[in-house]
């Protein structure tokens, strides 16, 4: 027996998933968010739901809010039943159903002027954001791009902006025009941080058509940095039938994620926050050790080994890693040039936390997919991998594992695996990147003149040669047998 998911039918739910004790009808709004995806349900949403089954601060609901045509499908779905969400805890030892309710709503997306009235309204003191690596319009130093067409062209027409960061100007305009206190803007995303980087894009934004607005804003709206983790791989056929033929849930767009997560907070914030410290939150003065910690032990764990096995056919995360050439590339690389040069972070071990990551990534109930840690290489890269790299060459020291990550991008751009299958690319930049890849095989260069991506590190000459050792290597040797040297200190010889 089967129950289609909706406020409706949570009693049926609750014979196999846990769900809210809280009732939703006494939620309020007091946050808005951009980017109703996977993992802002599978991770802020859930701290919220932890807290509201506290009995703890109910007029922070979540009301959902997008530009993009999947977040018009993402509302479709979840209005269809009532905004809830099933999240499937996966862990090596157990897997577990919640259904969880601290949404109320999505705004329609196309209708900026429904969008800046919410975001004008007082009730909203928080403004969220998880729209992925690529939507802040930055280049490979971080730094904002107000020429970019989309946002030029709601600096020329603000009042109905298409952009996050359009309506989040045009929404405190609102607020300031009516006197009303601005609220916070909050991002989630795995971005070095984020708070300075989206209050650069909003600011940004706004000087493009109102110079004293942008003032204001700078002088009045906090934009906390934040590290946020938690593995939460895509959605497809697959997830909503072993939800329904497991837990008997019928859910349009359920949710699957580790048992693990984690958010570190700068406790900095305009107008209030939820008590989230009484979930598990943290929250520090400074969130940039945790926040190089992350960034570049696992989502740079998670780049360098994306390419290795997409070229070797893998298609599954804990499949490569239980490949022994995959692992232990990881483990040195991570030893010798990525652990060396993140600061240290109080009450924590690197050695340890590394080894924490290298569990997480073995566990097969996650079913993360090499093709989804292999997307968007040109926006990841210069945020997970090429920082590394530099501190590295800054330091005087070598990158020869670093490079072979660079190098094995670039095979992996020039469009079929060791064994001859195609390769499907998703990445915006992906044309120019497969030109350049493929003119790469004979001049290694053609790939690292891409200056908005490799940046200062491309001017390395030991960065250059190790590039186009590991590169020759890769098209005369192939993947496996690069590793093995690698592995046996012979790449450079």
């Amino acid at each position: 027996m089967t129950c289609k998911l909706s406020l409706a039918t949570l009693s049926d739910a609750a014979r196999t998933a846990a769900i809210p004790s809280y009732d939703r009808a006494s939620l309020k709004a007091g946050i808005v968010h951009f980017g109703v995806g996977n993992f802002h349900r599978a991770h802020q949403a859930i701290y919220l739901d932890d807290l509201f089954n506290q009995g703890a601060d109910h007029d922070w609901a979540i009301i959902g809010a997008g530009v993009l045509p999947s977040d018009a499908a993402m509302r479709e779905k979840l209005a269809a039943q009532d905004f809830l969400t099933t999240v499937v805890e996966q862990d090596n030892n157990k897997t577990a159903a919640r259904v969880t309710a601290p949404m109320i709503d999505i705004l329609p997306v196309g209708n900026p002027a429904a969008v800046i009235a919410r975001l004008a309204d007082p009730e909203i003191r928080i403004v969220s954001l998880t729209i992925t690596e690529g939507g802040y319009f930055i280049d490979a130093s971080g730094t904002f791009n107000p020429a970019h067409p989309a946002i030029a062209a709601d600096g020329e027409n603000p009042g109905a902006p298409k952009t996050v960061f359009g309506l989040i100007v045009a929404g405190l305009n609102a607020r300031k025009d009516k006197g009303i206190g601005p609220f916070t803007v909050m991002s989630c995303d795995n971005i070095p941080h984020n708070g300075v980087v989206t209050a650069n894009a909003v600011i940004g934004t706004a000087a493009l058509s109102d110079p004293a607005l942008a003032d204001w804003i700078r002088a009045n709206v906090a934009f906390p940095n934040a590290m946020v983790d938690r593995i939460t791989p895509a959605t497809g056929q697959r997830e909503i039938d072993f939800l329904r033929d497991n837990f008997g849930i019928e859910d349009n767009w359920p949710v699957y994620c580790e048992e693990f997560k984690q958010w570190v907070l700068e406790d900095k914030f305009t107008a209030g926050r939820p008590a989230l410290e009484k979930v598990g939150v943290t929250f520090v003065p400074d969130v940039t050790p945790y926040e190089h910690m992350k960034i570049r032990i696992l989502n740079g764990g998670h780049a360098a080994i994306a390419y290795p096995a997409a070229l070797m056919d893998i298609h599954f995360v804990h499949d490569a890693m239980e490949e022994p050439l995959i692992r232990s590339f990881l483990a040195k690389l991570e030893k010798d040039e990525i652990i060396p040069i993140v600061p240290s972070v109080p009450n924590t071990s690197l050695p340890d936390y590394f080894s924490l990551i290298e569990r997480r990534l073995l566990n097969p109930k996650i079913a993360d997919t090499i093709p989804r840690l292999a997307q968007d290489g040109s926006n990841r890269q210069p945020k997970f991998i090429l920082p590394s790299t530099l501190d590295n060459l800054r330091q005087g020291r070598d990158v020869i594992g670093l490079a072979l990550v660079s190098a094995l991008w670039c095979r992996y751009f020039a469009g079929k695996t060791d064994s001859g299958k195609g390769i499907v690319f998703n990445d915006a930049s992906a044309e120019r990147l497969h030109a350049a890849a493929l003119k790469a095989k004979d001049d290694p260069s053609a790939f690292l003149v891409l200056d908005d991506i490799f940046g200062e590190v491309a001017k390395s000459d030991l960065f250059r040669k190790r590039f186009a050792r590991a590169l020759k290597t890769l098209w005369e040797k192939g993947t496996r047998e690069t590793l093995q040297l690698y592995l046996d200190d012979k790449l450079t010889v």
